[in-house]
């Protein structure tokens, strides 16, 4: 294991020491090697459902922890191939994207309907597949900022994926499609046994006040993930929060005071912790996104990330950009260093 406290340097006391004095964790459904039997097996989830979450669970250098470590890989649609994989090329080629996840000691890869299916039926049975359902493609003229069905949930089963995956873009005009679409393919998707995963995404010019921009506040991204938990998404995918007030600086819905006296605070680790609570006090878990790269930094960024994940009461990380925008072997090293924060005894719940 790489140490931790010298990746975050100067940050480490304020990351490693922190104790947390707004949601108790004894309050919280704490991630571990018990996670299905503990937190699941008494849902209405059928058991091919448990099956393939326990699957993602016991799969790679995280298995029997409780923790994921997931790679994502749909920057293709979402971003362009252009931007996303120009500083790699190698991976256009799709078997390269699961052999990092697969070298990469990760619990699963999530890809689009063509990338996993290209090496479906090499790699289907080496590590969960995770089919992402809906993208919002970017070359339509003006963006539209939508997210539409790429396929059907029988075609991902067909190709023997653990799990689907959905982006719902709450706060937009097609919002309200984009849950109604994606509650009934969650819903096929646990009739045949598969688990569901929600990217719970703002996307909404006004969510931007005064020159700050809320999208990736604690409580506007909270009742996102709140409503994705309401839709059986089995793990929810947020942004970590970057700052708080957007329903008050935004001026619509409601919130409670205590969302910012008590609940949360100024701290990172306070900020996650008010979206793991979003989540049924963590009954459904929390994965952080990794966010994009930016060169040398990203080693610090994506072990903070993780740190904070965890010490939120979170499940995991899912990181792409950071490990597949550079050589395979500098990304299965970043992939290696998220992974050790979930494994090192010594980073306990704040």
């Amino acid at each position: 294991m790489k140490n931790i406290a010298d990746i975050l340097d100067e940050d480490a006391v304020y990351y490693l020491d922190y104790q947390c004095k707004t949601i108790d964790k004894s309050r919280l459904y704490q991630p571990g090697p018990d996670t299905v039997d503990r937190i699941w097996a008494e849902s209405d989830r059928n058991i091919r459902t448990l099956g393939n979450l326990q699957r993602l669970l016991s799969h790679g250098r995280l298995a029997g922890t409780g923790y994921v470590s997931i790679l994502p890989v749909d920057q293709g649609v979402e971003h362009s191939a252009g931007a996303s994989f120009a500083p790699n090329p190698a991976y256009f080629d799709p078997e390269n994207i699961v052999r990092l996840a697969i070298e990469g000691g990760c619990n699963a890869v999530a890809s689009t309907f063509g990338v996993l299916g290209a090496v479906a039926r090499r790699y289907a049975h080496k590590i969960p597949f995770i089919v992402k359902l809906n993208h919002n493609e970017l070359l339509t003229y003006p963006n539209t900022y939508d997210q539409v069905m790429f396929g059907n949930v029988r075609e991902a089963w067909n190709m023997g994926a653990a799990a689907v995956g959905a982006t719902i873009y709450f706060g937009s005009e097609q919002s309200r499609r984009q849950l109604v679409e994606i509650a009934r393919a969650f819903d096929e998707a646990h009739g045949l046994g598969m688990a569901t995963i929600l990217w719970c995404y703002l996307r909404n010019e006004g969510f931007k006040k005064e020159g700050v921009d809320y999208h990736a506040s604690a409580d506007l991204t909270g009742q996102a993930d709140h409503l994705g938990v309401t839709i059986k998404a089995d793990i929810v995918k947020q942004k970590l929060p970057s700052n708080n007030g957007g329903f008050r600086a935004v001026g619509f819905g409601k919130t409670s005071d205590k969302v910012y006296t008590e609940l949360t605070s100024d701290h990172p680790i306070d900020l996650c912790r008010y979206q793991v609570a979003n989540g049924y006090m963590g009954r459904v878990g929390l994965i952080n996104s990794g966010g994009e790269s930016h060169g040398e930094s990203d080693l610090k960024e994506a072990v903070t990330t993780a740190v904070i994940n965890k010490r939120a009461g979170g499940m995991g990380l899912i990181s792409g950009r950071k490990a597949f925008q550079r050589p395979m072997k500098e990304g299965i090293e970043l992939l290696h260093a998220i992974q050790d924060v979930y494994l090192d005894p010594s980073i306990t719940i704040a």
